[in-house]
């Protein structure tokens, strides 16, 4: 036998034996989901095989799903309550979580745990590529241990919320999977808006998967103009598990995206420096007509100029603006301190939001 399959068969013996971190499962079902959404559209297929791999993804116990295709060596250290009331990630999710569900601050940490390691799975048919993971989860619940119950598996590394379970949030009697298909994206919309916010900047699609066990929604939530979901949900019984599987979500605070595009789609740098509401103030416009304005081929520049607003004003306004988003992400802890001044600031930044200023619709976008 070739020394490569005695290895591999080896570690595939061992991987049967160890436990899987949530993200990881998860990350598999939606590869599985993925997979087999651009399989049904080169052709057709019939929807009870997608339920089939949905159920084995949401009923099957993590080792045993994930056991074949991946191989792992991650040590899983548990957490006491006041470790993660101390740890920057746990903090900084609990935070999160608390902000946008207050009333979750009478909840009790039931488990929490940080996983770090590497994963190797099959890259092709002829060897492993490797992933490393940094991962905490934390499970909190209502006091007596019967209520609502929501999990967070966060990324240790860029700190962000990849996964989260709500369940039983529904009373019993009526669970969430017996509401409209209405009513049920109402709810998920509102998890999205209240965990990462924006929820209107995505396009929706809700599919029943054809499982004869239970019932079992998938919503995919699309960034306009992408092919591949950025929010992907599954909603059975009377849980919500959802995963945030694109990279940068639109930016909470824009009111109208698109203002300018790149290759058919919003351009978020501009989007998010144009969505000031000091700047809206100062022009007398809305966003909806800001957007309405720039579409006719003219610049914020030429539209302050109609007003009788320098473009210097304009600068001014959202240069603040940018450099106190800055000074806050300071502050929080969420970006490095720079030790910069503000006015040392407000220089820096000129050279970058001038041309945004003077950016009109037939021209090449600027970065």
């Amino acid at each position: 036998m070739p020394m490569e399959r005695k290895i591999r068969e080896h570690l595939l013996k061992e991987a049967e034996t160890m436990e899987c971190p949530p993200a990881i499962s998860k990350r598999i079902e939606q590869s599985y989901s993925q997979y087999l959404q651009r399989k049904r559209s080169e052709k057709t297929m019939k929807k009870r095989l997608i339920g089939g791999i949905v159920a084995a993804a949401i009923l099957i116990p993590t080792a045993a799903f994930a056991a074949p295709p991946l191989i792992e060596m991650v040590t899983r250290k548990p957490m006491t309550t006041e470790q993660v009331k101390v740890d920057k990630v746990g903090k900084a999710t609990l935070e999160k979580l608390y902000s946008a569900f207050p009333e979750t601050r009478s909840f009790e940490i039931i488990n929490a745990s940080n996983a770090q390691g590497d994963v190797l799975k099959p890259a092709d048919s002829t060897g492993l590529s490797q992933m490393k993971v940094n991962q905490t989860s934390i499970i909190l619940q209502e006091k007596g241990g019967t209520g609502k119950k929501i999990t967070l598996h966060t990324n240790g590394i860029s700190g962000e919320i990849e996964h989260v379970d709500q369940e039983n949030w529904e009373p019993k009697e009526k669970p969430l999977i017996t509401l409209t298909d209405q009513e049920i994206k109402a709810k998920v919309d509102h998890l999205i808006d209240k965990m990462y916010g924006n929820v209107k900047a995505y396009e929706f699609a809700m599919e029943q998967m054809e499982n004869p066990n239970q019932k079992t929604l998938m919503l995919n939530y699309t960034i306009k103009g992408s092919e591949s979901p950025f929010y992907q949900v599954f909603v059975h019984d009377n849980a919500i598990n959802l995963t945030r599987v694109g990279g940068e979500p639109a930016p909470s605070h824009i009111k109208v995206e698109g203002l300018f595009t790149r290759d058919g789609k919003p351009d978020y740098t501009y989007d998010s420096v144009l969505n000031d509401d000091k700047l809206f103030s100062l022009l007398k416009i809305s966003p909806t007509e800001l957007k309405e304005e720039l579409a006719k081929g003219k610049s914020v520049a030429d539209i302050a100029a109609s007003k009788n607003i320098s473009k210097q004003q304009v600068y001014e306004v959202i240069a603040n603006t940018q450099v106190e988003k800055q000074l806050e992400a300071e502050q929080n802890g969420g970006v490095p301190k720079s030790n910069r001044s503000k006015e040392q600031m407000l220089k820096d930044i000129e050279p970058k939001l001038l041309p945004v200023i003077e950016h009109k619709n037939e021209t090449t976008l600027k970065k």
